[in-house]
C-alpha cells in the first residue's frame, strides 16, 4: 500500500499559479502558451520545486479567468516537455527543471556547477587507442596517431544528462586518473595542462536513443536525444579536442542567442 507524503514533507511552492499568472487576451500569443511559459520559468526558477503539487485545473482557471481546456493544455505542454507529471489521486507534480545552456566554448561540467545542478560523473572509458577514420578528419591528423579516448556519463543532481564521447591528440597531455577526471570538467583540465581552446565548429541535431544509450541516460528505447559534435581549437589553430555528445531532450535544451546582421 502506498501512502501520500504530509503537507509537512512535500517541497512548498515561493510562486502560486492563481494568484501570480498574468494572461493577455488583446496579444497573438495562445492563451495556454502564456500560461505554460509563466509556469516553466517559475520551474526553471525554482520557484516552483521538483516535488511540489500544482494548483487544480478548475482552481487555476477560476483564478486566472480562463476556461478549463486552456488551463489543461497549458499544463499538459509542461508535460509534454518533462517538466510536470499527472498522477492519479495526487493531480500535477513537477518533477524537474530543464537545464539550459547557452551555446559557449566551455565545459557541461562548469555550466552545470555554475547553475547549481551539482554535476557528478561516472567515467566508462579513458584510453590511449588508434584514432579511428573520423576521429582523423576531425582533428585532422594521420593515421597512425594515437588518441586519448574518453566517454563519459555526466549528471545533474543525481540524474543523467549526458553521455559525452571526447578524442584528443595523445602527446597533448596526460590525462589524470578517473577520479580526477571525474572531478572535474575537460576544459578545466585542459586549461591546466596550458592548452587553451579558443574556436570550435559545432554541429546539432537530434535522433532516438539506441537500447544501450536509453540505459545509460535513464530514457526509453527510442527517445528523442540531442546530438552535439564539435571540434575545438587552440590559439594557433590546431585541433585540439573532438567530442561526440548525447543529451536527454526531456532534460537538457540549447540557447541561442540570434542577430539581424548588418
Amino acid at each position: 500500500m502506498t501512502t501520500r507524503p504530509s503537507p509537512e514533507t512535500e517541497p512548498r511552492a515561493t510562486w502560486n499559479p492563481a494568484s501570480e499568472i498574468v494572461v493577455d487576451s488583446s496579444t497573438p500569443v495562445p492563451l495556454y502558451f502564456q500560461v505554460a511559459s509563466q509556469m516553466e520559468a517559475a520551474i526553471d526558477s525554482g520557484a516552483l520545486p521538483p516535488g511540489v503539487r500544482l494548483v487544480n485545473e478548475v482552481q487555476l482557471a477560476e483564478h486566472i479567468g480562463l476556461s478549463r481546456p486552456t488551463v489543461r493544455q497549458a499544463i499538459q505542454t509542461l508535460v509534454d516537455k518533462g517538466l510536470v507529471v499527472r498522477k492519479r489521486g495526487v493531480g500535477s507534480q513537477v518533477v524537474h527543471n530543464k537545464v539550459k545552456r547557452s551555446l559557449e566554448l566551455t565545459s557541461l561540467h562548469d555550466d552545470l556547477l555554475a547553475i547549481d545542478q551539482r554535476p557528478t560523473t561516472r567515467v566508462l572509458k579513458s584510453a590511449v587507442e588508434p584514432a579511428s577514420a573520423a576521429v582523423t578528419r576531425a582533428l585532422d591528423i594521420s593515421e597512425s596517431t594515437r588518441v586519448w579516448h574518453l566517454e563519459r556519463v555526466r549528471f545533474a543532481r543525481g540524474e543523467p544528462i549526458a553521455r559525452m564521447r571526447n578524442y584528443l591528440p595523445a602527446d597533448l597531455m596526460e590525462i589524470p586518473d578517473e577520479s580526477v577526471l571525474a572531478a572535474h570538467g575537460l576544459y578545466q583540465l585542459l586549461r591546466g595542462a596550458g592548452v587553451r581552446p579558443q574556436a570550435a565548429g559545432q554541429n546539432i541535431g537530434a535522433r532516438s536513443a539506441a537500447r544501450a544509450e536509453a540505459e545509460l541516460l535513464n530514457e526509453a528505447e527510442g527517445a528523442p536525444l540531442l546530438t552535439m559534435e564539435r571540434t575545438a581549437f587552440d590559439v594557433e589553430g590546431r585541433a585540439v579536442e573532438y567530442g561526440t555528445h548525447l543529451y536527454r531532450a526531456s532534460r537538457y535544451s540549447f540557447d541561442l542567442s540570434l542577430h539581424v546582421p548588418g
